[in-house]
């Protein structure tokens, strides 16, 4: 197994997640199985539980996982699917490591970091690279390391790396990602060296250095870095600020860092590789098609309202966002994004002069849906093309109850004593929070005479969900009556998943989470429908 280890120094959030995305993008390009790995050193069991004002977007993954939004940049670069193996967190290795002291499995030894953790993490880390990745044994192996080198939450991820890759039987290239700041005018390099120096001194020499620079620094600062930093000059490499994250591979394919990675393993870069890359170099050239005002299918970019509470964080909705991003490049548009928070909605909010289609993404609480449910009114009376997803679903479902004559109608996460509960909890919900919701893949029947199947084209989809809450069937026949069609069915459990009012230009919500299966070369048929309803209006 070959592993690449990606570091970080200085902050965090340099674009780690993003730094390997593409350099498993580009390995999987030229033909080789690729796998990734998050390690996320806190002491969760997994992201169910954090709040996205710390967080960010808590990602769902096939087997109900719920993980660190970096393994969604994962699976969309490199169209893969991963479980929840794949993210490590100090939760999970400490539980698994408790467990086995618990049955006698260490012989009565004292239960030490070193080697029993160390171990736990090596183990895991060796098995989870095993894991097929279509149908073949990964060759590949991306392994990023949460947080920055130094912290005390990363010692045993890092002890344990670096005793992996004295073992002759794996080989390891390390990719240490830092920042140069900028101060007066002048980009500063001491930061870098500290960092490169901590590492070093927890025995790992990195072979690549990456810097997040806002410009091209100069020859002799590179020089500079290079004898501090004791690496090679051409093993730094450059990842200058871009428009988006889709021009980062470029910026990689520019500094020849494939080949060079595949000169540190000994191995042979594919020679048609340049042939192999012509379909993501067609994507970038549409990408700056569209981002640079050239002439599209709309003379404006679609203006995509996002309506919920954490507009502030805009990491909380990520994958809608990429979503959004992956339906305009199928469709050839542009997209402008425009949030707008819950708590400030009135009832002349949503104006068709400055909204074109509307999102009202999941989330928990009772906070701010008022002001989503008044979103759902003013696009269903004005015709605007609306996209509810889990609780913007369940928000669309309340506003019509209310809308005819259900004054109360409400959801018991929102008010435990409504006499009209359109929504409630699902059975096995009233326990731990924790990894206990309706979570990862399930099957949705779709009817054919539908919006939704028009949009699909099939009459049936798995998608991911990540619900306590669901539509009270109690309520069905009345939702009906008014107008809205149950368009999607859990048949196994009779459960609402899709509903639609079919006269409208695009009104439909989801229970699912249909931004978790968008990939960048397969948009979301939902993502694709809601922007392309718009165009048709046109």
């Amino acid at each position: 197994m070959r592993y690449i280890v990606i570091t970080g120094g200085v902050v965090s959030g340099l674009g780690k997640g993003i730094t390997a995305s593409s350099i498993a993008l580009l390995l999987k390009t030229v033909g080789y199985t690729v796998t990734a790995i998050k390690i996320d050193p806190y002491i969760n069991i997994d992201a169910g539980t954090m709040s996205p004002f710390e967080h960010g977007e808590c990602y769902v993954l096939k087997d109900g996982g719920e993980v660190d939004l970096d393994l969604g940049n994962y699976e969309r670069f490199i169209n893969i699917n991963l479980t929840s193996d794949h993210n490590i967190t100090t939760g999970k290795v400490y539980q698994r490591v408790i467990r086995k002291e618990r049955n006698g499995n260490y012989l009565g030894k004292t239960v030490q970091i070193i080697p029993h953790v160390t171990n736990e993490i090596q183990d895991w880390i060796y098995r989870v690279s095993q894991i097929p990745v279509d149908d073949k044994i990964p060759e590949f192996c991306i392994i990023e390391v949460g947080g920055t080198v130094g912290d005390m939450e990363t010692g045993p991820f890092i002890e344990s790396i670096r005793q992996m890759s004295l073992n002759e039987s794996h080989q390891f290239c390390f990719a240490h990602v830092s920042l140069l700041l900028e101060n007066g005018g002048e980009l500063k390099t001491k930061p870098t060296q500290q960092s490169m120096a901590t590492l070093r001194s927890l025995g790992i020499t990195p072979n690549f250095l990456i810097l997040r620079t806002p410009d091209n620094p100069s020859s002799d600062l590179i020089q500079k870095l290079s004898i501090q930093c004791h690496i090679p000059r051409t093993h730094i490499i450059l990842n200058t600020n871009v428009p988006n994250i889709y021009y980062v591979p470029h910026v990689f394919i520019q500094q020849q860092l494939l080949e060079k990675i595949c000169n540190t393993f000994g191995i042979p870069l594919n020679p048609r590789w340049e042939e192999s890359f012509g379909s993501y170099y067609n994507l970038l050239t549409h990408f700056r098609y569209i981002n640079d005002d050239s002439p599209a299918n709309v003379s404006r970019g679609i203006r995509v309202t996002i309506a919920g509470k954490y507009v502030n964080m805009p990491d909380t909705y990520l994958s809608i966002i990429r979503a959004i991003d992956h339906a305009s490049f199928h469709l050839r548009v542009k997209t402008e994004i425009q949030w707008l928070d819950c708590d400030d909605v009135n009832d002349t909010t949503i104006n068709p002069k400055y909204t074109d289609v509307v999102i009202i993404p999941g989330g928990f609480g009772y906070r701010g849906i008022e002001g989503k449910i008044n979103v759902a009114r003013q696009c269903r009376e004005m015709n605007i093309p609306m996209l509810g997803i889990c609780l913007g679903m369940q928000v669309m479902i309340a506003e019509i109850f209310r809308a005819n004559g259900v004054d109360d109608a409400s959801s018991r996460e929102w008010n435990e004593h409504t006499l009209n509960p359109v929504i409630d909890l699902l059975p096995n919900q009233d326990g731990e929070l924790g990894g206990t919701m309706r979570l990862g893949n399930y099957t949705t029947a779709i009817r054919p005479d539908t919006n939704t199947y028009n949009y699909y084209k099939t009459i049936e989809t798995v998608e991911r969900h990540r619900h306590r809450y669901e539509f009270n069937n109690d309520y069905r026949t009345r939702l009906e009556s008014f107008g809205m069609n149950i368009s999607g069915i859990n048949e196994k459990d009779s459960l609402v998943e899709i509903v639609e009012i079919s006269s409208h230009p695009f009104y439909i919500g989801c229970q699912f989470h249909p931004e978790y299966s968008s990939k960048n070369n397969c948009p979301h048929p939902l993502f694709i429908g809601l922007l392309h309803s718009f165009m048709n209006g046109l």
